[in-house]
């Protein structure tokens, strides 16, 4: 009987230590290996909205945080300086004009002569004529740079999004090539996961990836849209254009994380796609998003 017992002991024990080590794998397996994370970010470009001319701001169309199309009027610099300048070139434009015929005219007369005319008197009129030309063209030139100015003092978005940090308030004065104005460009919003580099091998392009967003309970679907080719070595490199992602402590040695570009293939009606939130991050190794969407269909 105590023999017996001995024996159930033993195998208990075992069954505890197997137990234990296929738990303790799994756990390895799950946070050392398989493609998740929860350090990634969802990224938009911000695109700063510079006037092309400098003056002050007569009015300003948009209100903070306001969705916005391309192509929309986000805010207007007086234009009477600019409409003063359009009617100048407009009348150098004229002038211009006239002093062309009347060189051509000369010019015509001069070649009717024939002998009765000088060489220096026939040379002379065609000079002017080209300089009249180019007078003419300078002015055409004119006319069109003012134009532009005119045209450019309605300052409008670039790309669709949604208007940011708005402090542009009416007086303003706005300098040409300052950006005065915050877009979010809502075509360019992404995830971007930090990836262990113990991760990547089971990380390919096209994957899908199922994105959590904190604080939001519907899922987002995407796929692995890029995997950066460099991250910066700071033991050696400074001021460097590579991605600089500081590693977290995992417990012997800190892996490397690698920005691994995470495109959204669709998003629940009720989610806030705001560019800063904290996501989390699955990467279902083997499963092609785009070979999935075309089976659904």
């Amino acid at each position: 009987m105590s023999y017996l017992k001995s024996l159930i002991r033993v195998l208990v024990t075992l069954a505890v230590v197997v137990a234990a080590f296929f738990v303790g794998r799994g756990l390895w397996d799950h946070y050392m290996l398989e493609p998740w994370t929860r350090d990634a970010r969802l990224r938009a470009d911000v695109v700063g909205i510079a006037p092309d001319v400098s003056g002050l701001v007569s009015d300003v169309v948009v209100s903070d945080n306001q969705v916005v199309k391309k192509g929309d009027v986000l805010f207007r610099i007086d234009s009477a300086r600019f409409k003063i300048a359009l009617e100048q070139a407009e009348a150098s434009v004229a002038s211009s004009s006239a002093a062309l015929d009347q060189a051509r005219r000369e010019n015509e007369r001069q070649q009717r002569l024939a002998d009765a005319a000088s060489v220096q008197q026939k040379e002379q009129a065609a000079t002017t004529q080209d300089q009249a030309e180019a007078a003419y063209r300078q002015a055409l030139a004119g006319r069109d740079l003012a134009k532009l100015n005119l045209d450019r003092s309605e300052v409008r978005a670039t790309v669709n999004g949604s208007v940011t940090n708005l402090s542009l308030r009416p007086g303003d004065y706005v300098t040409a090539g300052t950006a005065k104005i915050a877009l979010v460009d809502e075509d360019s919003l992404r995830v971007e996961g930090y990836f262990e580099e113990t991760k990547l091998p089971r990380i390919a392009l096209g994957d899908k990836v199922t994105i959590h967003l904190m604080g939001q309970q519907s899922a987002l679907d995407g796929h692995v849209e890029s995997i950066a080719t460099g991250i910066e070595d700071r033991e050696r490199t400074s001021g460097s254009l590579l991605a600089n992602i500081t590693p977290t402590f995992s417990w012997v040695r800190l892996a490397q994380r690698v920005p691994v570009r995470i495109h959204i293939d669709n998003a629940p009606p009720n989610s806030k796609l705001i560019a800063g939130l904290t996501a989390t991050v699955t990467v279902i190794p083997g499963e092609n998003a785009k070979t999935t969407a075309d089976a659904a269909q």
